[in-house]
């Protein structure tokens, strides 16, 4: 199904539910099980429902959850949203990487958008199959495009399943990418205090 120049599809998009269970009855039978045994019989259709539910920001625009409003005290200190936790699929080998994404804003000319927003873009980028490199980017870049604002900063840490459950197996271990805009790449004192305030929680 085409997008649209908005980056949504033309009409109405739904994911192919009968053909996800097909697929899903030959891998278990590629992998030697019964799929009509009890505890496979309705695991295709399980996996079908659940792949319409954690998939589902292929078709939704991350910029559109970021309302905007302005305030008239032209607010333009440091927003900082931290520790939002987040469920995404490896596009690699699509089983799930998850963490936290922190984001930082610099407002410009009192141009706002609620908390919560910041926190559904990063929930609408990750809802499909993913790079962390790319999530990253995708919300930088869209905060950046809808708020305009002097500068923004996301930082991303996750455990990637594709290294805990197989390859080397390193239970635990952590990936931090960031992407950093505007102001904070010339700033080094802004930078550093954002990081501070996601690393250690205060100002410097």
């Amino acid at each position: 199904m085409e997008k649209n120049s908005n980056g949504e599809y033309n009409g109405e998009y739904s994911i192919d539910k009968e053909k996800i269970t097909r697929a899903v009855t030959d891998i278990l039978e590629a992998i030697g099980e019964d799929p009509t045994r009890e505890g496979l019989r309705d695991t295709p259709k399980r996996i079908a429902n659940m792949y319409e539910e954690i998939f589902r920001g292929i078709n939704q625009n991350a910029k559109k959850h970021l309302e905007i409003y302005f305030q008239d005290e032209q607010h333009e200190e440091l927003v900082l949203v931290k520790d939002i936790p987040f469920y995404s699929m490896c596009e690699h080998h699509l089983v799930p990487f998850f963490g936290e994404a922190h984001i930082a804003y610099l407002p410009k000319g009192g141009k706002l958008t609620g908390l919560s927003k910041l926190a559904r873009v990063v929930e609408t980028v990750s809802r499909r199959p993913q790079l962390q490199e790319r999530l990253t980017t995708d919300v930088a870049d869209t905060i950046m495009e809808v708020l305009s604002p002097f500068g923004v900063v996301v930082i991303v840490e996750a455990e990637h399943m594709c290294m805990t459950m197989r390859g080397v197996k390193k239970a635990g271990s952590k990936t931090v990418t960031s992407a950093i805009r505007g102001a904070f790449r010339k700033d080094v004192a802004a930078r550093e205090e954002v990081m501070d305030l996601i690393i250690n929680g205060k100002r410097r």
